[in-house]
């Protein structure tokens, strides 16, 4: 199995490298769709091991060649104001590949819609609470069953539909990480209320939306895109291409008996990275340099930690957990270098969301969504530093935070040049808050830090070794930052109950 634990950490590294790299050599410059042909690469050698599921790999890397061959034969460039739904697309193609192939999915499909439109009240409440700011800072398009999240109203409805469970959890996970359309629960809501419906009207519109997602996918994510003022290329070309591309990896993936609540979610969760996390947008972001350096420094204390570990691993999900436990780790550890830690960021963003609340009513469905990323993950690294720093106690020794019991290698903070001289990037005897300012631009994006390309990449792997079990959306407590310090929301989780 160490074959398999060094595959795995081989991939997802070369990934994230592929991105950093291209970041790094690029940052400032104009985005082109080829400069994203690094990761594609990368992705090209990724391989079933022994034990692996083909079909399950297939899946991943004919995904990521048709997104970047279709982008690339629709357009140049991308706005960053388009980037983000380039991952939006996937899962809606393949949705609607499965309705052809499976008439009894269809079916299925057809039952939840219609239990949607019986669920009046249970919407009505969900999208009032969003509205409102009930939950505090909450992922409404979160992969996990957090409350005030689409998954976890989705779930709730499936529960009161008589169709197969195994439907059931594809349905589920096509709305976590296969992201089927970038519609989040109550956006409609918001919009039709502040504009003047009664409550009555925003919520039945609220309705039909969501089954709108469901019955016409691609149409449904068509419109979106229209509605938001995407002009950077046809996105109902992109899809029927897509559709028509994956097609023969979704018939093999279904005839290798691959569990539908996966093939829903591989496609979509490893193209991010083509014009995305490469794109435009992370271009600018990384002109600064503190920025550039705390996500090349994270990188390297992944790396170093993985590496370390690889000979040791037990199971194919620790290499998982240790990539993000030391990722969480290093951007704490960066945090209070300049005196501040996870509790005091926790406190500070949710108080600001409750005034961004009141600012803007009809903020986007998604616009805490990286914050609570971002929260979530420092407070897993405050609990372990905190904890070395007990043990460390007034020795003066090295900082060696523990994740699954596997040493977490800090060295590669205290080595960056920029990182460790903040002075050079503000007034040079006052610069106490230089890399707490980078950390707060990368609260808005730490897709890098978290990281997506390694969590897909090992996710992807995880999954061809269990086909036959849905993997999203994460059956486990998240462990909420805000849920587990400010707001008292754990009672409306749906993590133990998912279908």
């Amino acid at each position: 199995m160490s074959d398999l634990y060094k595959k795995m950490v081989d991939e997802a590294m070369m990934a994230q490298r592929a991105d950093v790299e291209t970041v790094k050599r690029k940052r400032g410059q104009d985005f082109v769709v080829s400069d994203t042909k690094a990761y594609v690469d990368v992705v090209n050698k990724m391989k079933a091991a022994d034990g692996q599921s083909k079909a399950v790999i297939k899946l991943h890397v004919d995904s990521v060649n048709a997104h970047y061959d279709i982008l690339s034969s629709l357009t140049k460039t991308i706005r960053p104001e388009d980037d983000p739904f380039v991952e939006h697309y996937q899962t809606p193609a393949i949705m609607e590949i499965l309705y052809e192939e499976d008439e009894k999915f269809r079916k299925s499909v057809e039952a939840f819609i219609q239990a949607v439109g019986k669920a009046e009240a249970l919407i009505g409440l969900e999208v009032v609470r969003r509205y409102g700011g009930f939950y505090g800072p909450t992922c409404v398009v979160d992969f996990a069953l957090i409350p005030g999240s689409t998954s976890n109203v989705v779930n709730r409805i499936l529960k009161t539909v008589d169709i197969p469970e195994h439907h059931k959890q594809a349905i589920l996970a096509a709305k976590s990480w296969g992201m089927n359309t970038s519609y989040g629960i109550g956006e409609v809501f918001a919009h039709e209320i502040e504009k003047g419906a009664t409550l009555s009207d925003a919520i039945r519109k609220e309705i039909e939306m969501i089954q709108t997602v469901y019955r016409t996918p691609i149409e449904a994510q068509a419109k979106l895109m229209d509605a938001a003022g995407h002009t950077s290329f046809d996105v109902r070309k992109y899809m029927q291409s897509y559709k028509s591309r994956m097609k023969s990896a979704v018939k093999e993936a279904i005839d290798d008996g691959v569990h539908y609540g996966n093939i829903v979610t591989v496609p979509a969760y490893c193209v991010g990275d083509v014009a995305h996390h490469i794109a435009q947008s992370t271009f600018n972001m990384c002109k600064d340099d503190v920025v550039m350096a705390t996500i090349e420094a994270t990188t390297e204390v992944m790396e170093t930690t993985l590496n370390n570990a690889v000979d040791k691993f037990k199971n194919e999900y620790q290499p998982l957990a240790l990539a993000t436990g030391a990722s969480a780790c290093a951007v704490e550890h960066i945090l209070e270098l300049d005196g501040f830690n996870a509790i005091m960021i926790v406190d500070l963003l949710t108080k600001r969301f409750h005034n961004y609340v009141q600012l803007y009513p009809t903020r986007s469905a998604a616009a805490e969504l990286h914050n609570c990323d971002f929260m979530d993950m420092i407070l897993r690294g405050w609990k372990y530093l905190d904890k070395a720093m007990r043990m460390r106690n007034g020795s003066k020794t090295k900082i060696v935070p523990k994740v699954l019991g596997f040493d977490v290698d800090l060295e590669p903070i205290h080595k960056n040049e920029v990182l460790m001289n903040p002075q050079r990037y503000a007034y040079p005897g006052c610069a106490i808050s230089v890399r707490f300012s980078a950390l707060m631009r990368l609260a808005d994006y730490p897709c890098l830090l978290t990281s997506e390309p390694v969590t897909a990449t090992m996710m992807t792997n995880i999954i061809a070794l269990h086909k036959e079990k849905p993997a999203s959306p994460a059956r486990v407590c998240k462990d909420c930052a805000a849920a587990s310090l400010i707001d008292f929301r754990h009672q409306y989780c749906q993590w133990k109950e998912a279908v």
